[in-house]
């Protein structure tokens, strides 16, 4: 097992009791206020003034970008410590001892440079962000260049990046409003190893996508929802095999 790399960070995962999970031996996470600015976001993930300050200088450096490159939904800017940095910063609870993180279509950096910012101070951790347009990975390189995350940002396809190699499998993948999930299996097979977890963050439709990808995939399924929405849903995945319609 994978050495401890980061706290709970003030979010509790908790098992589940029976009746409140639609799948058994999910977690809860057990819910903070609603969270407006970085003082919230420090009481909720119990983060050290260091590590707001590095999220407040990613936080104007998206307003800034944003101007120029589409990063996020203009709506959710007023919301971005509840919207986006929480969002990210959830998902830490639910693996806490992962050391290489993998992310796909990365795009404005959410989640995978909130979990850098987040873990680093611990050794060994690292982050891996796969996005193919050049724009918002100067964007993501730039954020992880002044807050030292401990980042690296690939220019490509995630197809192209897997075929290369460049990636190794990670402790966990993550992706968020990236693909459906019988689409994102696929996509996210090639940095599987035996013992990762994909961590896909879903919202209101998670059931349907589960039920089309069952038609091809077998895999291990837990359900968490989301702190920061409502109506969001993490998806825990584990041991994905596609069985109808490709290769393995």
């Amino acid at each position: 097992m994978p050495r401890r790399c980061a706290d709970d960070f003030g979010i509790i995962a908790e098992k589940a009791r029976p009746g409140k999970r639609p799948v058994k031996g999910g977690k809860r996470l057990r819910r903070p206020g609603k969270i407006e600015n970085p003082a919230d976001f420090a009481r909720a993930f119990a983060v050290s003034h260091e590590t707001v300050e590095k999220l407040e200088l990613y936080e104007r450096l998206l307003i800034q970008w944003q101007k120029a490159v589409k990063l996020v939904a203009p709506s959710s800017i007023p919301q971005l410590w509840q919207r986006h940095f929480a969002d990210s910063a959830q998902l830490l609870a639910l693996a806490p001892r992962a050391k290489i993180w993998v992310d796909l279509g990365s795009g404005g950096g959410f989640p995978a440079l909130v979990i850098a910012i987040m873990l680093a101070n611990q050794k060994e951790c690292f982050v891996h962000l796969i996005e193919s347009n050049a724009r918002k990975c100067a964007f993501l390189a730039e954020v992880a260049r002044q807050t030292g995350a401990p980042a690296r940002v690939h220019n490509a396809r995630i197809a192209d990046a897997a075929a290369k190699g460049a990636v190794p499998a990670a402790d966990v993948v993550t992706a968020r409003a990236l693909a459906p999930l019988d689409a994102l299996l696929e996509l996210a097979l090639p940095f599987f190893g035996t013992a990762s977890a994909g961590l896909f963050l879903k919202g209101r439709e998670a059931g349907v996508e589960i039920a089309d990808a069952r038609k091809r995939w077998v895999f291990d399924l837990k359900i968490h929802p989301s702190i920061s929405d409502p109506q969001g849903q993490i998806l825990e995945i584990g041991r994905p095999v596609l069985i109808r319609g490709g290769e393995q």
